[in-house]
């Protein structure tokens, strides 16, 4: 998918948490006092496993001993009745004032004079009869209008950073706090996850997300259920898989060598034996010749971009009772639309909410919608006022969506509007805090103290029906 032009700040903070996620690379120079993404300092993790297509990992001092893998592994059954939480990142700050256009604002169209959509594409939104949803949002309407998504108009937090660097820091740690190291679901997981369960908290991604960062349990990144394999490391040729019988003859030395007295013979063999275990679990999703195997009850949009995939390998990784919990990825496009806006906006919008229409279709027709609420998030929303770029840039207050089956529908805060809404720089002040919210989340969706996990106290909306 084509990128519009983004910032350098956007580029940068890409780049720096590449570096953060993937072992040995070390991090790229920022200023003084920019966060550093959570999760770094690769040498606190117990241990890095990395083959194709899945990157494990152990925060803090725990060691995974294979009795415990086994343990987390054989109580698959019991946590599939847990409910689960799918985090789902749009990257560089979408334009809100797109997504629900604000037509019925005799501003709008002052201060969009270009960019300003016509009322005659939108789709009615039934929460605020000054809005209309973009076009290309067709699904996210679908959802709404059936009560299986919430709309936050205009979420985020006071004298807001519209740093992506800095801003996306704060969503991922849960806290406006440059210093904290591990993310809010990281935090949750330490206090309720398992020592033996390293798919309690899945990157549905090629790289760790910070917001997963702990630092006691593990967690995980896959690419995607059915591109788990492993490869020479070398090249010959074209990659080949490698032979089963020495797949299962690494596993079993994995085993004989996690026993080890040797503190880093037996992490090796631990991590061997890790991997080998995973791959069984995840077998039944890739074919003979490496195919994908993964069958939807629903059809998913065509796209080169992994999104929809990925979220189809979710599904079906539930339906096989896999234990996951917490589930953490990126959808399509890149939303720092500082230029050329509309056409990446467009693009990106739609294979997103598309997308996310056909997961929800997907746990219904397997019974699984109960157990599944999605979070939606971007960094900040943009500008009111369009730029000469035929973009917008950095705002403050953006949206957010919850959607699911449990979700109460409507609205979480109100849209302030453009004439008495906007702060003293041109952005849309936040009418909901994200970490209400994402209290609101541990509190009311995973059944724990949202205390320990969200530092401060803050007011939580009620979510679900």
């Amino acid at each position: 998918m084509p990128r519009a032009c983004s910032c350098s700040d956007f580029s940068r903070t890409e780049l720096m948490r590449r570096a953060a996620a993937r072992a040995g690379q070390g991090l790229p120079a920022i200023e003084p006092g920019m966060p550093l993404p959570a999760g770094t300092g690769l040498s606190r993790r117990s241990f890095v496993a990395r083959t194709a297509g899945l990157a494990l990992a152990v925060y803090g001092g725990t060691r995974l001993s294979p009795a415990h893998l086994d343990a987390g592994i054989a109580s698959a059954a019991e946590l599939a009745s847990d409910r689960v939480l799918v985090s789902v990142f749009l990257d560089g700050g979408i334009d809100s004032i797109s997504v629900l256009f604000p037509d019925g604002d005799p501003r709008y169209r002052v201060l969009r004079p270009k960019l300003a959509l016509p009322a005659s594409s939108g789709i009615p939104f039934k929460g605020d009869a000054r809005l209309l949803w973009h076009p290309s949002a067709q699904a996210f309407a679908t959802l709404y209008g059936e009560g299986k998504l919430t709309v936050l108009p205009a979420v985020g937090y006071d004298h807001p950073d519209k740093s992506h660097f800095t801003s996306r820091h704060y969503w991922e740690v849960g806290a406006v706090n440059p210093g904290l190291q591990t993310g809010w679901l990281g935090r949750y997981l330490d206090l309720n996850g398992r020592p033996d369960n390293p798919l309690q908290g899945l990157a549905l991604d090629n790289r760790l997300q910070p917001s997963l960062a702990t630092a006691r349990v593990p967690v995980a990144s896959l690419d995607s259920p059915d591109k788990y394999g492993f490869s020479p490391g070398r090249k010959i040729g074209s990659p080949f898989p490698l032979d089963r019988q020495m797949l299962v003859t690494l596993g079993n030395l994995g085993a004989i060598h996690s026993k080890s007295k040797d503190p880093a013979l037996a992490q090796a063999g631990e991590t061997a034996l890790q991997v080998n275990r995973l791959r069984a679990q995840l077998k039944p999703f890739t074919g003979v010749d490496g195919e994908s195997t993964i069958k939807s009850p629903v059809a998913y949009p065509q796209a080169t971009d992994q999104f929809p995939t990925r979220l189809a390998g979710l599904a079906a990784m539930l339906a096989a009772g896999l234990p996951l919990h917490c589930v953490a990825m990126r959808a399509p496009g890149m939303y720092d639309t500082h230029s050329d806006q509309p056409d990446e906006l467009t693009r990106a919008l739609k294979l997103t909410s598309d997308s996310l229409l056909a997961f929800q279709r997907d746990l219904e027709a397997r019974g699984l919608a109960d157990r599944v609420l999605v979070h939606v998030w971007s960094e900040f929303g943009r500008r009111a006022a369009e730029n000469g770029s035929n973009g917008t840039d950095h705002g403050a207050a953006g949206i957010g969506m919850l959607i699911g089956a449990r979700v109460r529908g409507g609205m979480i805060g109100e849209f302030p509007g453009l004439q008495n809404g906007l702060d003293a720089q041109g952005n849309l002040r936040a009418t909901a805090d994200f970490r209400g919210v994402y209290g609101a989340l541990v509190e009311q969706w995973l059944k724990a103290d949202p205390g320990p996990v969200i530092p401060g106290s803050y007011a939580r909306p009620a979510l679900l029906k």
